[in-house]
């Protein structure tokens, strides 16, 4: 089989979370800049790969993806490599559950609105940050409710459920304000310090 390409940018948590599936695989695969904050947008080209013209996209032997879920769920299951899912259900529906938990409520307080304003508004809107913190802190508090007990996530086995939350624990702990939160939750700062020392997230680290 060939190399597979994903598209995006380095400084995407969700191009993040794709690379690391990739890494915790040890597939080889390419990386091609996508800026879909460039002026005038993504290329026109890129919107046949991803119709929103959102990153990443993937492709392998001819066969395209997007959603970084069904990405990292194809990786996963294509190629060889350590298993990155539970093999029983309830602990698949529990991995689903945090990266939906991810999606829908997290990405966006975490890093929109908590870590892009701190770090990035001129000057920053305080009430955005404030609400963000307080979906960041309920995120925290379900996450830590969810964890079972182990190094990761669901216990003993690695999946892409620490994968996906990692990138995004990371960007918010860019901020003073979510590394004090983290403090909260001994369990998931725990569980911080063993993802972050992964040889895959270390791999995709954005360089400065």
């Amino acid at each position: 089989m060939s190399r597979p390409t994903l598209y995006g940018a380095d400084y995407s948590v969700y191009v993040r979370i794709a690379r690391m599936a990739l890494e915790e695989k040890g597939i080889g695969y390419d990386l091609v800049p996508v800026d879909i904050f460039a002026e005038g947008g993504p290329p026109a080209w890129y919107l046949e790969r991803h119709p929103f013209g959102r990153i990443p996209a993937f492709e392998h032997d001819g066969f395209r993806l997007f959603e970084t879920g069904a990405i990292t769920r194809y990786v996963d299951e294509a190629f060889d490599g350590p298993p990155l899912q539970p093999a029983d259900a309830r602990g698949r529906a529990v991995m689903h559950q945090i990266v939906g938990l991810i999606d829908s409520y997290a990405y966006r307080a975490m890093v929109w609105n908590v870590a892009v304003e701190r770090l990035e508004g001129n000057p920053p809107d305080e009430a955005r940050i404030a609400g963000g913190l307080r979906i960041a802190e309920t995120a925290l508090k379900a996450l830590a409710t969810l964890k079972r007990p182990g190094d990761w996530l669901l216990g003993s086995q690695l999946t892409l459920a620490d994968l996906h939350v990692a990138p995004v624990i990371g960007y918010f702990l860019r901020t003073e304000e979510g590394r004090s939160l983290l403090k909260a939750f001994p369990s998931i700062e725990d569980w911080w310090k063993k993802i972050s020392a992964r040889p895959s997230f270390a791999a995709t680290e954005k360089a400065d």
